[in-house]
């Protein structure tokens, strides 16, 4: 039970941070709420989630193929490796730009702005490439099995984390827009040094283990 909770904490922090930076996702979930209501707001986040959700267990059975053949687990550690340099330089370059850079903001109605939120979460090509780099972190370190009870907390987890800063972007996107730039820079280097911190605990995984 009580690595659960570890699993549950480490994925939806991971989740969370993820989706902090300004971007396509976040920045439409706040002008849906301002301009449609906070409750549409709201039903659109929870379509993006639900996506997260089908992608994160999509990574899952990415990782658990990989594991069970035991002369790639080298290969999976190393494609982790790969994902986390990769957003280290990705995250670390968008907080070095001066200018917040405004998603395209896709006008929805009450009745479809869940299946939107689903669509604009479809089409983040990054998802899955992350939570399996993550998934395999977590194996690694035993925080994660690939058994149901697991899987559904990492899942979970992965939904639950989006969702929150989802929220809070529809509640409280007023008081960030008047801090949006230095807010965007300060979140995308917290997240750099959180994927360079993971790179550095696979690269001692790989050679000294």
């Amino acid at each position: 039970m009580e690595h659960l909770l570890i699993l549950f904490f480490v994925t939806f922090s991971a989740a969370f941070m993820a989706t902090v930076p300004p971007g396509l996702l976040n920045m439409n979930a706040a002008k849906i709420s301002v301009e449609k209501g906070k409750t549409n707001g709201i039903i659109f986040s929870l379509g993006v989630s639900t996506m997260i959700i089908i992608q994160a267990y999509i990574s899952v059975l990415i990782s658990k193929f990989l594991f069970k053949h035991p002369e790639i687990i080298d290969l999976l550690l190393k494609i982790a490796l790969i994902v986390f340099a990769f957003f280290t330089i990705y995250f670390f370059l968008k907080g070095k730009k001066n200018k917040l850079e405004r998603p395209k903001i896709v006008k929805v109605s009450k009745r479809n702005s869940f299946f939107k939120g689903i669509l604009l979460a479809a089409v983040n090509l990054l998802t899955i490439p992350y939570y399996s780099g993550l998934n395999a972190m977590w194996n690694a370190s035993g925080w994660i099995k690939f058994q149901f009870r697991d899987i559904a907390t990492f899942i979970l987890a992965a939904g639950c984390g989006t969702f929150t800063v989802l929220y809070l972007y529809t509640v409280y996107f007023t008081k960030l827009e008047t801090k949006n730039n230095g807010f965007s820079k300060n979140s995308n280097y917290i997240l750099s040094a959180l994927m360079l911190v993971l790179l550095v605990i696979t690269l001692i995984r790989i050679f000294y283990t």
